[in-house]
């Protein structure tokens, strides 16, 4: 049985995206993506909110058919590629191919299904996607990074109190500090 995990970027005070929408805070040094790398080779398939799938997709498609990429993206960009991706969206009408559109009505179905059928990871990507498929994530992996921004996207959606262990940590030289969280009990 596959494991369901969130892992994203977040600044300090808990935020994915800055209050403009900017991910830009969190573009990861080379030690950091090396270990988005370990973790995306042990992942089975990637589930996304339509919002992340767009940040994502394009340009990793993109750079997957590059052939002078440094060798940590163009390692990640090969990874991402091979693995199946499932975009949970009402708005999307299509997806190219190695891309699943999956409509909300159906996500609790859809995930019940891999989680009970696949091995490895599967990781959730984006805080909304995040939220509504909560009570299914195993473990919370944040890459912690130095900076405040104030306000934005939450990590965590509010009003929800989980007890959690700390199972991992990680200090990079950047100051991005790993967390890994199962839940407790």
């Amino acid at each position: 049985m596959a494991k369901v995990i969130y892992s994203m970027s977040v600044s300090l005070d808990g935020f994915v995206e800055d209050a403009t929408g900017s991910i830009s805070f969190s573009a990861p040094d080379d030690e950091v993506h090396q270990r988005a790398n370990d973790e995306t080779r042990e992942t089975s398939a990637f589930l996304f909110g339509r919002r992340l799938y767009e940040v994502m997709e394009e340009p990793w498609r993109v750079m997957a058919a590059q052939d002078d990429l440094p060798d940590i993206p163009a390692e990640f960009a090969r990874i991402y590629m091979e693995t199946p991706r499932f975009v949970f969206s009402d708005t999307l009408e299509s997806v190219p191919e190695g891309v699943h559109l999956v409509r909300r009505s159906e996500s609790e179905s859809v995930v019940r299904s891999l989680k009970e059928k696949s091995e490895g990871l599967l990781g959730i990507g984006g805080p909304t996607l995040a939220a509504s498929l909560f009570d299914f994530i195993d473990e919370f992996r944040l890459n912690v990074v130095p900076v405040l921004l104030g306000g934005g996207k939450s990590y965590f959606p509010a009003g929800r109190q989980v007890d959690l262990e700390l199972v991992e940590e990680r200090r990079f030289p950047s100051g991005t500090v790993y967390l890994r969280f199962q839940r407790a009990g």
